[in-house]
C-alpha cells in the first residue's frame, strides 16, 4: 500500500517556505504521496444558508492544487502527488486536462489526478458552471480527458463537448495519467467501473460496510470488461484519537481489503475521523511521524 498524507491548509496556512518544507519533511519522513484539497471560493456563512459552517468559507485558505502540486514537485524528487479531489465540473475539460498533462511533464509523471462533482453551489453559480448537471458532465469530462492525453489530435462529440481535431501538447509520456474518483453518489461507482483508475473514498470506517462497497465496484468494474486488480482504492484515516495499536489494526484491515493507497488527514473532523489537537506545522509533522512509525511495516 502507498501512504499519504493530506495538506493541512485550513490550520497552516499557505506561505510558499512553510509548504514546502513541510512537502520536503513528508517526503523525508518516507511518504509516497502528498494530496491537496481543491475549492475554487468558499461562501460566507453570515450571508448564504446552502453554505455549511462545518465546511468551505471564505476564510478556509486553498491554493490552487495545480499551481501548489507544481511548486512542491520542483521542491522534491520521489514524492508522488494527488488532488483530492479536483471540483472537475466546475472548469473547462481541455484546460484541466492540459494543466494536468503539464504537471505530469514537469513532476516526471509524479502525478494523479483525483477529480470530484463538489457540493457547494456557491462556487457553480461564481464560475458561471451548472450545479445541476455536474454529475453527468463529469462522465463525459473523463472521456475528453483520457482522448486528449492519449492522442495528438482529438475528434468528440458529445452532448457537452466537441472537439474537432485538436489535441494539446505536452501530453503525459505514457500517454495517460491515473484518474481518480471521489465521492459516494450512486452513480460515482459506475463511472468509476467504465473510466477510473481508482476510488477515493473517506466515508467508510473499516467495517463490514467497507468490504461490501468495495465487492461492488469490483463486480461493477468487471461487468464493464475491465480487471477489477487494475482499479486502485484509497481510504482516508486519521491520528487523533486511538493508540497506535489501534492504528495498526485499521492498516492491517485496510490492506487485506485490498486498499492500495491510504492517505492521513490531521484536519479532517467528520464521520469516523478525528483532527489531532495541535495547529502548527511542527505538530502536524509529529502526528505524521509518529502514525508512519507506528504502521511501516504493513504497508
Amino acid at each position: 500500500m502507498k501512504l499519504g498524507v493530506l495538506v493541512p491548509f485550513t490550520d497552516t496556512g499557505g506561505d510558499p517556505s512553510l509548504v514546502r518544507d513541510f512537502a520536503q519533511n513528508i517526503e523525508a519522513l518516507g511518504y509516497d504521496f502528498l494530496e491537496a484539497p481543491d475549492h475554487v471560493l468558499g461562501g460566507n456563512p453570515g450571508t448564504n444558508s446552502s453554505v455549511d459552517p462545518r465546511r468551505t468559507i471564505a476564510d478556509d485558505m486553498f491554493h490552487d492544487p495545480f499551481v501548489l502540486l507544481g511548486f512542491l514537485s520542483a521542491a522534491t524528487t520521489k514524492l508522488s502527488f494527488s488532488t483530492g479531489v479536483l471540483i472537475v465540473a466546475q472548469r473547462q475539460t481541455a484546460l484541466v486536462a492540459k494543466q494536468a498533462a503539464c504537471l505530469d511533464v514537469l513532476s516526471g509523471g509524479r502525478f494523479r489526478l483525483g477529480i470530484g462533482v463538489g457540493w457547494n453551489p456557491v462556487e457553480f453559480t461564481a464560475l458561471n458552471e451548472n450545479f445541476h448537471n455536474r454529475g453527468r458532465r463529469s462522465e463525459e469530462q473523463a472521456q475528453v480527458m483520457q482522448a486528449l492525453w492519449a492522442q495528438p489530435h482529438v475528434i468528440f462529440k458529445g452532448k457537452y463537448h466537441t472537439i474537432d481535431d485538436a489535441g494539446i501538447n505536452p501530453r503525459p509520456a505514457s500517454g495517460r495519467i491515473p484518474l481518480w474518483f471521489g465521492g459516494h453518489h450512486e452513480h460515482t461507482l459506475p463511472r468509476i467501473a467504465k473510466w477510473g483508475d481508482g476510488w477515493m473514498p473517506n466515508a467508510y470506517p473499516p467495517d463490514q460496510n467497507a468490504l461490501d462497497i468495495f465487492s461492488e465496484l469490483r463486480r461493477l468494474t468487471e461487468a464493464a470488461g475491465r480487471d477489477p486488480a487494475s482499479v486502485g482504492i484509497e481510504v482516508w484515516t486519521s491520528c487523533g484519537e486511538r493508540s497506535e495499536a489501534d492504528w495498526r489494526k485499521e492498516t492491517a484491515f485496510w490492506k487485506q481489503a485490498g486498499v492500495s493507497h491510504i492517505c492521513l488527514t490531521t484536519t479532517f473532523n467528520r464521520r469516523h475521523h478525528h483532527r489531532i489537537a495541535g495547529r502548527t506545522v511542527g505538530d502536524h509533522l509529529a502526528a505524521a511521524r509518529r502514525f508512519r512509525e507506528a504502521v511501516a511495516d504493513l504497508l
